[in-house]
């Protein structure tokens, strides 16, 4: 029998061809021309903002710095990872905040006022707030209430269960001597464990890229090379190999932040390699085409609901762990809209179906980062939510350029 070379087939032989390191790169602006920009818009932004702070204050760029904002990163950063959950599948939750002070209020009460054991205290914590999510996913899905009424009650409603949990004290101190307040304060990775980690995740890397590559092949779809793979492995081993040493110049790498960074690669693994992910992105980029697929719909709305209410849960129990105290204004302030600025500015996109876990690791890293910076330059917090607005619109605005032009890219 006669084999028909298909359009589609030859593009492949050329992909393939070219799937060494230059085609790699010639993939990436390919991409970029067709409105998939990906993760490069922040981190083009950290480069351009880390270089202007390191201009303006040499200390910015110092391990002792550095360790700290990693550290400063961890919670609001588990909040955000919700986050991306949520803007995933085209909704918005407003209480992560106010969700993530109750749970740090709730922490409190039963390991200090009650003397419960940390370890069922935090449990308790986490499943109040994995039902938070449940009942805000029942009222989305069963009343149509959408989710920008139904969390902005919620930020009103724990904020206000939230002083009343603290009550008349409003402040409740975490021993300092227990393992909760030392994991976000003074425990980090021994320097060996660290180099340890880099050469698994490296490994890890060339070993879920190499399976992924045979699957395409099988499937007659073009794939890395092995040669393409072992560079790109080899070049994150010689990265985060890099950052050990730099942070372990001072204390190194806390285990807070190898914790969150651990729920981001999770996540990334759920998202990316599961039928449960890629029925996310396809309920974020056309629900009706995924209800018709056969995606139960009403489900994965409620699973990001909880997984997002729950991640708050245990971003405020890091929190009120890197405070040492539950108060009023624990969950306050900012971090409700700097854990969805670092979701939005990490690339996720707030039309959903687009977007990554590693997104709320790289947008935190920026807010922080431009808290940090201006911190060390004794400017006042005003100009910090000034310079972190405009960062936020700038994101927005590459995301509805990039979405336009794929949106014409594809019909062209």
């Amino acid at each position: 029998m006669k084999t028909v070379t298909t359009t589609a087939d030859r593009q492949d032989e050329r992909l393939q061809d070219r799937a060494g390191l230059a085609g790699a790169v010639t993939d990436v602006i390919e991409r970029a021309r067709g409105g998939d920009l990906g993760v490069i818009p922040v981190v083009v932004g950290l480069v351009v903002i880390w270089t202007v702070l390191q201009v303006l204050n040499p200390i910015f760029l110092s391990s002792a710095n550095l360790v700290n904002l990693t550290l400063e990163s961890a919670a609001v950063g588990i909040i955000a990872l919700g986050v991306v959950c949520v803007l995933l599948v085209g909704q918005i939750d407003l209480s992560v905040g106010s969700v993530s002070g109750l749970s740090g209020a709730v922490l409190a009460v039963l390991f200090v006022s009650e003397g419960l054991p940390v370890w069922l205290a935090i449990a308790a914590s986490v499943l109040m707030g994995a039902a938070v999510g449940w009942l805000y996913g029942q009222l989305f899905n069963r009343f149509g209430v959408p989710s920008f009424v139904i969390t902005l009650a919620g930020l009103l409603g724990f904020l206000g269960l939230q002083l009343y949990v603290l009550g008349a004290k409003g402040s409740i101190n975490l021993p300092f001597d227990s393992g909760l307040v030392n994991f976000a304060q003074l425990d980090f990775v021994p320097a060996w464990l660290s180099y340890t980690f880099a050469v698994v995740a490296a490994v890890w890397l060339f070993a879920s890229g190499f399976l992924h590559a045979q699957q395409r092949r099988k499937a007659g779809l073009s794939a890395r090379t092995v040669t393409a793979l072992a560079v790109r492995s080899a070049a994150l081993l010689v990265v985060l190999a890099f950052v050990v040493w730099y942070l372990g110049q001072t204390r190194g790498v806390g285990w807070m932040f190898v914790f969150f960074v651990a729920l981001v690669l999770i996540m990334h693994y759920l998202l990316s390699r599961t039928k449960w992910g890629r029925a996310v992105y396809a309920v974020g980029g056309n629900v009706e085409a995924a209800r018709r697929a056969g995606i139960n719909v009403r489900a994965i709305y409620t699973s990001v609901f909880v997984l997002c209410s729950t991640f708050a849960a245990v971003g405020g129990i890091l929190a009120a762990a890197r405070l040492a105290a539950a108060n009023q204004s624990s969950g306050g302030g900012d971090v409700n809209l700097n854990a969805i600025a670092a979701a939005v500015i990490g690339g996720t996109s707030l039309f959903g179906g687009r977007g990554t876990a590693f997104g709320a690791l790289l947008g935190v890293i920026v807010i922080q980062s431009i808290s940090s910076g201006l911190t060390l330059l004794n400017l006042d917090s005003s100009i910090r939510f000034v310079v972190t607005g405009v960062v936020l619109l700038l994101a927005v605005v590459v995301d509805s350029v990039s979405r336009r032009s794929r949106t014409s890219h594809g019909r062209a």
